[in-house]
């Protein structure tokens, strides 16, 4: 049976979604090389997917990808479904939880989180509206699901119902190039590039509220006042709703001692990780969370929010601590800064616990998913309808004004 997995997030970039998506399909064509793999993504703006999926069978969408979401969203609302676009495919696997609906093609999706749901405010209204009409009805449809962490199983069926059968729970993997860099020209190399200090804190993710940059800035102003040389470095894309942020650096004084770095190549990670002298992770809230587990690979020591799934990722091999106290978190920096016994005690943990976050595994457990769902009777899946549910003519209007915004 065919299985075809949609590589847009991967093609396009997209962070967290797009690590997974490309890791999982490499990790998946290793282990079974003579399977049956397809791709698909969205031809007219996304370009072609690079190797090795470039040589995978491929269905593409001419439509870009706001349309594309409205296309595979109306499939809901009595359009057409989309079989005849995927002839062949057997499994379709909506990696990026966006699942339009078939006749005769077996579904997964995977959840990565609800956060639309939990922290609706860190949203764009319309995307916000998007995912709070279409999150219940993709995860109805889907003979299967694979929640990243417990913690998002836990909030689907929490929040929206979901049977629990239908779930399995496959934590992401940790690329194997994350490790510790002991060679001194690429250290200094990397060093240079980034105008790096000496010592320094480092977060590595999307600029935007959810990670609650604006709070690491506060804890780094008061850790400031013990330790004046160690320098903070930011190195991530701007994300949703990310000006507040700078309004904030500009507003600290701290503009020349914080350095943002803008995205950053895969390849300079290790370095960057393994340069700096602890790695901060405030965030409100991660489906999954995986730069504190690359960093931990790295055998960079650890201080990390204790909510949402990072409990799970990080374990005992970091410090954890509520994502709202800078006073902690200034704290826990400055102990991880001037022990050297801690530090060298959270290095090795770390990297000692992210040993058991392999694509590898992930892909044996997705692959078990797919032959689990091949043997199902199709059954077609008609979600409950949800409380405050949209009237047909505001839907119709919402979905007009999506599709046109930029």
């Amino acid at each position: 049976m065919r299985a075809c997995l949609n590589i847009s997030p991967a093609i396009q970039g997209r962070a967290g979604l797009g690590r997974y998506t490309a890791s999982l399909l490499r990790a998946l064509l290793a282990i079974d090389p003579h399977g049956d793999y397809a791709v698909f993504y969205n031809r007219s703006r996304e370009g072609q997917p690079p190797a090795p999926f470039d040589r995978l069978p491929r269905y593409a969408s001419p439509l870009g990808d706001k349309p594309w979401r409205l296309r595979a969203a109306l499939t809901y609302f009595g359009a057409p479904r989309l079989d005849s676009w995927f002839p062949g495919v057997g499994l379709f696997h909506a990696t990026d939880h966006l699942l339009p609906r078939f006749r005769g093609i077996r579904t997964i999706v995977t959840l990565h989180d609800l956060i639309p749901l939990i922290l609706p405010e860190h949203h764009l209204p319309l995307n916000r509206w998007f995912l709070k009409l279409m999150f219940p009805r993709f995860l109805a449809a889907a003979d299967a699901i694979i929640a990243v962490s417990e913690c998002s199983r836990r909030d689907a069926q929490r929040l929206l119902n979901v049977p629990p059968d239908k779930f399995v729970v496959i934590p992401e993997g940790v690329e194997p190039h994350f490790k510790r860099v002991a060679d001194p020209e690429t250290l200094a190399a990397v060093r240079a590039k980034y105008r790096l200090p000496e010592r320094f804190i480092l977060i590595v993710s999307t600029i935007e509220p959810r990670k609650n940059h604006a709070h690491l800035l506060e804890a780094y102003r008061r850790l400031r006042e013990t330790h004046s040389g160690t320098g903070l470095v930011i190195a991530g894309k701007p994300g949703w709703l990310y000006q507040s942020f700078f309004e904030r650096l500009k507003a600290s004084g701290l503009e020349n001692e914080v350095i943002v770095t803008g995205p950053v190549p895969e390849a300079d990670l290790p370095a960057l990780l393994s340069l700096a002298s602890a790695f901060a992770f405030p965030s409100l809230y991660e489906g999954m969370g995986l730069p504190p587990l690359e960093a931990m690979a790295c055998g960079t020591p650890v201080v990390a929010s204790n909510t949402s799934s990072l409990p799970e990722a990080v374990g005992d091999a970091g410090i954890l601590l509520p994502p709202s106290d800078p006073r902690q978190w200034a704290e826990a920096l400055g102990r991880v800064l001037d022990d050297a016994t801690l530090r060298a005690d959270l290095s090795a943990r770390g990297i000692a616990r992210t040993a058991q976050f392999t694509w590898e595994a992930a892909a044996e457990a997705t692959l078990a998913v797919y032959q689990r769902v091949a043997l199902l009777n199709r059954q077609d899946a008609t979600p409950q309808k949800q409380a405050g549910q949209a009237s047909a003519k505001e839907t119709q209007n919402n979905f007009a004004a999506f599709a046109s915004s930029r």
